[in-house]
């Protein structure tokens, strides 16, 4: 008995020793009697512990863009589509949220981002932007990927997101850049677009680029073209007499084979041209239907043409001519449309005819014609 007492005064005088050593100095600071003591940390497992899940983060990504447009979810290699991300936090405190991309069969350099850390205060919403971009050569298909939210003492939230990319049935790139002479010739024609275009283009002298580019994609979906050409001129200089930059391009898209209607011809030859920056889109199906856009910025010395014009027989005919002769610097966008006619209201939609003869060939005659009408 005496042996188990001293070992528990050896044991209750080696803890007060061990805190009178942690608090001394406090101790003789304040002339205290009672040795100061310092309260335990918690470990980390039970720091990170919620007692329950307060609320919950609500996610959703969205298409940029008028909700009734339809077709929304289609893009084509090297374009981007935009996706407004909104999380809500449906709980009664504040939250540090963690946003993050799952990106499931996408390559994650087609994200602008793939993570980002957002304080939510309670009740309210943040958005934020992505960009979807793939690229040149992507296959074309369905992709899927998931935005994911989490946060301390919150439930996590996700929300599935799918796009489809469609493929170029046409696609060349030219670039070119260096000293001497360069000649190019271009001729694409689609029955299935309605679309003729031809490019000749010659220099002699020196360019720092010279990029000419052509895509076209047959019954195109969602805003993309069915055909886009874009060209591209940096810093061409004349070097010696006789060198000039010079080229003519035409292009027509067909109304007998669902076009536009529209005519656009471009003819130029320049001794300097700083740059030139254009870009001409056909929109034949999809959201766009029935557009055609042509926009350019040049900076120049020389001779420049512009020709364009929309025939729609019996509805409208426009035309723009313009030249130049000297140094300019000119910015030009021509917009032609052609809205699809307002159907005829349901009643309307299936006449009948009668007959103001008693004969018998002329009754046949319109029976057969009612016939055909209720058939169409």
């Amino acid at each position: 008995m005496k042996r188990w007492l001293i070992l528990l005064i050896l044991m209750i005088c080696q803890a007060s020793a061990t805190v009178e050593d942690q608090g001394s100095v406090a101790a003789s600071e304040t002339g205290g009697v009672w040795p100061a003591t310092s309260l335990p940390s918690l470990p980390a497992s039970l720091a990170a512990y919620c007692p329950e899940e307060m609320g919950r983060l609500v996610l959703s990504a969205e298409l940029a863009g008028p909700q009734s447009e339809p077709e929304k979810g289609y893009i084509t290699p090297g374009r981007t589509i935009e996706y407004i991300v909104s999380i809500k936090n449906d709980g009664p405190v504040d939250v540090d949220a963690e946003l993050n991309i799952d990106p499931e069969g996408c390559p994650l350099d087609w994200f602008s981002w793939t993570g980002k850390s957002l304080r939510i205060p309670a009740g309210l919403s943040r958005s934020e932007t992505l960009l979807m971009s793939p690229d040149i050569n992507a296959v074309a298909g369905r992709y899927e990927f998931n935005v994911e939210a989490s946060g301390r003492c919150i439930k996590s939230g996700s929300f599935p997101v799918s796009f489809d990319v469609q493929g170029y049935d046409y696609a060349s790139e030219t670039a070119v850049s260096g000293a001497g002479q360069f000649q190019i010739n271009k001729d694409v024609r689609s029955m299935n677009s309605g679309i003729k275009s031809n490019k000749d283009v010659y220099f002699s002298g020196s360019v720092d680029a010279l990029v000419k580019n052509e895509y076209l994609v047959d019954q195109a979906k969602g805003r993309n073209p069915n055909f886009q050409e874009q060209d591209a001129v940096d810093n061409y200089m004349a070097l010696n007499p006789g060198d000039a930059l010079f080229g003519t391009e035409n292009f027509k898209s067909s109304m007998v084979f669902g076009g536009v209607g529209a005519k656009f011809l471009e003819s130029y030859n320049v001794k300097q041209m700083e740059f030139k920056n254009q870009d001409l889109n056909l929109h034949q199906t999809g959201s766009l239907k029935k557009t055609a856009e042509f926009r350019t910025a040049d900076n120049f010395t020389g001779y420049y043409l512009i020709d364009a014009k929309q025939i729609i027989p019996g509805q409208k005919s426009l035309k723009e001519h313009d030249e130049y002769l000297g140094s300019f610097e000119i910015n030009r966008r021509i917009l032609f449309k052609d809205q699809p006619a307002i159907s005829m209201p349901s009643c309307f939609s299936n006449p009948t005819f009668a007959s103001p003869s008693i004969s018998g060939s002329c009754n046949s005659f319109v029976n057969r014609l009612n016939t055909f009408a209720q058939s169409a």
